[in-house]
């Protein structure tokens, strides 16, 4: 009988990466699909509350406590007119909605939305037009939402029923800019330019508000890095945040090569830090430069079928993957890579939450339901909540046709010192064989194990339906604590969460 793998991990309370910014468990809507439209909103649907927004939905929202959630785009945010989506919902134009070919009716926009971000108790992270407008756009929209009183854009606010401003900390500059597929495309120096000014218009409207620049659609943009390093040169002093953005597929169905793109994350975060150092040296500034990973998911599977929907529908099921259980586990790694960097990484909006790319999946007029990904998203926000330390692991590792000396375990540790707790997230990436893992906690004396919650399932392609919850967690891990030694074994592909308590 073949004798397990081990791997071993130290942890020790005063070896700290830094405290985690509850906003790295983000989200996103945007006008695509039916992300907004039988997705949040839909006022026929029997679980719609007096705004029409789904309620159903809302719970499931709620139990991710998703902290802070992007919109409107989004590609789509590149050709929007916010004033289209404000005022009363029969005076609202049906617009060309021209990233996704579709027609927008408007029947929700900005106070709507905020209403919504109320009811499932997150902030909103607005995001502007700077693909067909800019400067002046800007400044009237962020006086609308954030300005008390007494000028033209923010009594119109209050003619629309909002006497209380809005007071959105949280604003993107555009979206992916650097993408040829984006309505107003720029250069780099273009679009710096028009973000420095931009910035600072919004600043003499609010200057509370925190500002994301955007960086490169993807690490495998042929412009990255130097699209983040031109960008910053005009917008550094003016921006708080830099974006990323990054989706994985598994199209050649290598699962091993697939769950060692946590990898791949964790180069992309740190070439943009690299990068963000060097014009921070460049400049002679003593300021930090965070991240926004503010686009991140799995998106592959509905590929071929967005192919065959008819252009200038109303939200047509654009982007609607249907996760499997291999998906789970890389989103998992997703979120420990997060963890790991939490020192720089500040806020992340997994891309996106109702039924686009989306871990939460509706029926038009019928059910909802939670997709594999659901899962370590919830565990990630609900637990991992406090410091992020840096633990010592070593575990033995493998090569794949894309990275080489890939840990067989994966994971990151959350000590949360005001509930004294402490939370360990493991993945077993090893897809056939489990793993005997140990893990010295003598730092946290006095605690005791909680709980190991594992999910887990002999088939990595078992997919969540409306019907059947095939892929779900269960509390029966196998985690044991004596003397300050946690003994656990990992069964292959496995996403593990062990949680001590000093109570």
């Amino acid at each position: 009988m073949n004798q397990l793998k081990k791997a071993k991990m130290v942890v020790d309370k005063e070896f700290k990466i830094a405290e985690i910014d509850s906003r790295i468990y983000g989200s996103f809507i945007e006008h695509l699909g039916r992300a907004v439209y039988g997705g949040i909103y839909e006022p026929d649907h029997q679980n719609a509350d007096e705004h029409g927004f789904r309620k159903d939905v809302i719970d499931l929202v709620k139990d991710l406590q998703v902290p802070i959630v992007r919109y409107p785009g989004g590609n789509m945010v590149s050709a929007y007119d916010w004033e289209d989506g404000v005022g009363p919902k029969e005076e609202r134009p049906r617009r060309l909605e021209l990233a996704w070919r579709t027609i927008e009716p408007n029947d929700v926009g900005t106070n709507e939305f905020v209403d919504w971000a109320k009811k499932v108790n997150s902030e909103v992270m607005m995001a502007i037009n700077l693909g067909t407008r800019g400067i002046d756009a800007a400044r009237n929209f962020i006086e609308y939402c954030n300005h008390p009183g007494g000028t033209y854009w923010s009594d119109l606010r209050k003619e629309h029923g909002y006497e209380q401003p809005h007071n959105i900390k949280t604003w993107c500059l555009g979206n992916e800019m650097d993408g040829p597929w984006q309505v107003g495309h720029k250069t780099a120096d273009e679009y710096g330019r028009l973000a420095q000014e931009t910035a600072k218009a919004m600043r003499l409207v609010d200057p509370s508000i925190e500002l994301v620049a955007c960086g490169s659609s993807n690490s495998k943009m042929p412009t990255f890095p130097q699209w983040e390093a031109t960008t910053l040169e005009h917008t550094y002093d003016e921006v708080d945040f830099i974006s990323l953005h990054q989706y994985f597929g598994n199209r050649d169905n290598d699962s091993e090569n697939y769950l060692a793109n946590g990898l791949e994350m964790d180069h992309f975060i740190k070439t943009v830090i690299a990068t963000c150092d060097y014009i921070k040296a460049k400049k002679r500034s003593k300021k930090q430069m965070y991240l926004s990973f503010d686009e991140w998911n799995v998106w592959y599977h509905s590929n071929q079928a967005d192919k065959q929907i008819d252009p200038w529908t109303i939200a047509p099921p654009q982007l609607e993957d249907h996760y499997n259980f291999e998906d789970a586990l890389l989103v998992g790694s997703i979120l420990i890579t997060f963890l790991k960097n939490a020192d720089r990484i500040k806020m992340a909006c997994m891309a996106q939450l109702v039924n686009v790319i989306a871990p939460i999946m509706t029926e038009n007029e019928g059910r909802s339901w939670k997709q594999t990904i659901y899962y370590p998203y919830m565990h990630a926000s609900v637990f991992g909540r406090g410091v992020s330390l840096k633990p010592a692991i070593s575990s033995p590792v493998y090569d794949t046709k894309d990275f080489t000396d890939v840990p067989y375990v994966d994971s990151a540790v959350v000590y949360n010192e005001e509930q004294e707790e402490v939370t360990i997230f493991a993945l077993n990436r090893h897809v056939h064989e489990s793993l005997e893992f140990s893990i010295d906690v003598r730092s946290f004396e006095g605690y005791h194990l909680d709980e190991h919650i594992v999910l887990e399932h002999d088939d990595l392609k078992a997919v969540n339906t409306v019907d059947e919850q095939v892929v779900k967690p269960h509390h029966n891990g196998n985690a044991k604590l004596d003397n300050g030694i946690i003994q656990a074994v990992l069964s292959n592909a496995s996403w593990n969460v062990i949680r001590l308590s000093k109570r």
